[in-house]
């Protein structure tokens, strides 16, 4: 088994409103280097506001109100990001820990270009880099990703929903993390667009070893492409597991539910009376 890079414990988030509303209650799990872990849950479960928990992104009136999420280096030793200073956590976020943000199709900047976004992330945490090393990872960054390097005088309303989407996973990798957190990364893209990123990300977690927690309602999807997957009901995680158990022995009944929501590919087929499946 691989050693941890992040160990949560009994996180819980509020938001601090009246009456208070428990989004995230105990949540506990640990993630482990170059594995990708599920998180599934409808929508409204507390999926997102965990994933902002977790780097410290939490805006008022929500705020992180019990446990804490320890980073592990390399070198073993772990850092609980709650202490962190404000200077810290800008230097660690995106150096250790990346996300890439639900909706982040629209999260570029329309009026610069793809090149002056990049190197924006290497001036702010790589400032000692030449211009010229900046634009030639720019470059390496986004054939990594499937995009061609000339993509990068484009804007991104010159670029694809699918593009936009691999620029933005392309700089959530910029500085080689060790955990990317992705919250919704093919919400609003068409099945062959989705499939084509989700290779993609295999692809690049086992080519460069970093570990993804992957945030989706579409459990479906997770089985195909995770390790382990952490069930979300109502902010708590009610079944974890391997992604093979979880689909032929789901323990929990909310998990059986949701595999029971999706239609089968097989069986009998239905007629179609009056606008009504029969």
């Amino acid at each position: 088994m691989s050693r941890p890079v992040l160990t949560v414990e009994n996180l819980s988030v509020d938001y601090l409103v009246d009456p208070v509303v428990h989004a995230v209650r105990d949540v506990s799990f640990t993630l482990r280097r170059g594995e990708i872990l599920g998180l599934a849950g409808e929508s409204g479960c507390g999926k997102s506001t965990l994933a902002y928990g977790l780097v410290r992104l939490l805006k008022p009136p929500a705020a992180v109100t019990a446990g804490r999420a320890v980073f592990h280096a390399e070198d073993g030793t772990g850092v609980d990001w709650g202490e962190l200073s404000t200077e810290q956590l800008r230097a660690a976020r995106w150096d250790r820990i990346s996300m890439v943000f639900q909706g982040a199709m629209n999260s570029l900047n329309p009026v610069i270009s793809i090149r002056d976004q990049f190197e924006d992330v290497f001036l702010t945490h790589r400032p000692g880099m030449s211009r010229a090393d900046r634009r030639r990872r720019c470059g390496d960054l986004l054939e990594r990703v499937g995009v061609d390097r000339t993509r990068l005088r484009s804007y991104p309303h010159e670029l694809s929903g699918g593009m936009r989407q691999r620029v933005m996973i392309a700089m959530a990798m910029a500085l080689e993390p060790q955990i990317m957190i992705m919250d919704e990364p093919t919400t609003a893209l068409d099945v062959v667009v989705q499939r084509d990123i989700l290779r993609e990300i295999s692809r690049l977690r086992d080519e460069l070893g970093f570990a993804v927690v992957f945030i989706t309602h579409d459990l479906p999807l997770l089985l195909e492409i995770s390790d382990r997957i952490a069930v979300m009901r109502d902010g708590r995680i009610v079944e974890l597991g391997d992604a093979a158990q979880l689909y032929t022995a789901p323990r929990h009944e909310y998990t059986r539910t949701l595999l029971a929501s999706f239609p089968s590919l097989t069986g009998d087929r239905g007629s179609f009376v009056r606008g009504v499946a029969s």
